[in-house]
């Protein structure tokens, strides 16, 4: 069974923009290896609402994707071990 999803992930810009983009490039080909990636908008860098981690700024990038439904949970627990992630958010279109 496969559900749409959207997600949205902030990464850290503190070893540069490059790393950022790199992070994104590795989640979105994880994506489209396990289900479909229809769409993916990358903000770009913008100023957080607060610190996190000492840091004002990261790197937003918004997804959206159809996956087997226990797809997200793995990719949940691969953001938590990943260096580099600021927040994600995961919903269930």
């Amino acid at each position: 069974m496969t559900g749409n999803y959207e997600v949205m992930m902030v990464f850290s810009v503190k070893n540069g923009e490059e790393a950022a983009v790199a992070l994104k490039d590795k989640f979105t080909a994880m994506i489209e290896a396990n289900g479909t990636l229809d769409s993916v908008d990358e903000w770009g860098k913008r100023r957080l609402a607060y610190l996190i981690n000492d840091e004002a700024e990261g790197y937003y990038v918004l997804a959206n994707f159809s996956a087997p439904t226990e797809f997200p949970a793995e990719l949940d627990r691969v953001f938590k071990i990943t260096d580099g992630v600021l927040r994600t958010m995961i919903i269930k279109k």
